[in-house]
């Protein structure tokens, strides 16, 4: 019989609760050039409790929706629902329970991210369709984390200002970028069953290169955050960093060699958006 703990590492996988690192920093990023500082421990709380719920619910839509696609692929034909480790009448009950926390820690941040809070489930149900019907699924993704730095903003705020517009379009480009890396796996699947994606659409090495400028505009972008924002020179530091660590990602991910896919979409894109929030931090810390 399967245990409580056993079921809990189950919805844990499903949800890839390790990739956690990416839109985190981020969202915390955005909460702390909102509050020029350190925001309220509540409003911490809240858009942690938000983005677990936000981000729990996506996962689930997205496997849900995906299930029969996700069977057929031997890559992901292991995963939770299509080897029936978990039910999806369960994985329903899970998303919906989800979704329901995100929306409620929305209304316990403040009123105009209640009031935004469906538009996001909108854009993560959207998504999850996508590459159905169009390669530009990456976009629609980067746009759905870029809720991640805008809604904490807004959570600390109470407004959608422009000064923080930058930081949501470098991350639509940044999550873009490594997504379309991460497409490149299942470029002869997609081909196979109809699927779109930038690989699928251009090739290996177009991909490629269209990653490349979507990273280039996103450090291009972060540039512009540390300007609008008078971010000191540990800021500068730190993009320094960023921008060695996007070299980095792309020098080991070449079209004749994709063994090292993995080590540039788990370890990098991890380090580059921890990266980008500690030296933020450190910044604005220095100039307190």
């Amino acid at each position: 019989m399967e245990t409580a703990e056993n079921k809990a590492v189950l919805y844990l996988k499903m949800i890839k609760i390790s990739h956690s690192v990416f839109a985190l920093p981020f969202a915390f990023t955005g909460a702390i050039l909102a509050a020029s500082g350190f925001p309220s421990s509540a409003q911490i709380f809240w858009i942690a409790v938000a983005m677990v719920g936000a981000r729990s619910g996506a996962m689930g839509l997205n496997r849900i929706i995906d299930r029969k696609i996700d069977a057929l692929n031997p890559r992901t034909a292991n995963r939770e629902i299509p080897s029936g480790k978990i039910k999806i009448t369960d994985a329903a009950v899970f998303t919906v329970i989800s979704l329901a926390v995100f929306v409620f820690a929305a209304y316990k941040l403040n009123p105009l991210c209640l009031k935004l809070s469906p538009v996001a489930v909108a854009v993560l149900f959207v998504y999850s369709y996508t590459k159905r019907f169009t390669w530009l699924s990456h976009i629609v993704l980067g746009i759905a984390i870029s809720a991640a730095p805008l809604g904490a903003w807004i959570a600390v705020r109470g407004t959608f200002d422009w000064e923080i517009a930058p930081l949501g379009i470098a991350v639509v480009f940044w999550l873009a970028g490594f997504d379309i890396l991460y497409a490149l796996q299942d470029m002869e699947f997609d081909k196979g069953h109809g699927l779109h994606s930038i690989p699928q659409r251009f090739g290996v090495k177009r991909a490629l290169m269209l990653s490349r400028i979507f990273h280039f505009t996103t450090w291009s972008l972060l540039g512009a955050d540390g300007i609008i924002f008078n971010l000191g020179i540990a800021y500068w530091i730190g993009m320094f960093l960023v921008g060695g660590l996007l070299i980095y990602e792309h020098s080991i991910v070449k079209p004749d060699d994709l063994s090292k896919l993995n080590m540039a979409f788990f370890n990098m894109n991890g380090y580059i958006s921890i990266a980008i929030f500690v030296f933020t931090i450190i910044a604005l810390s220095m100039e307190g």
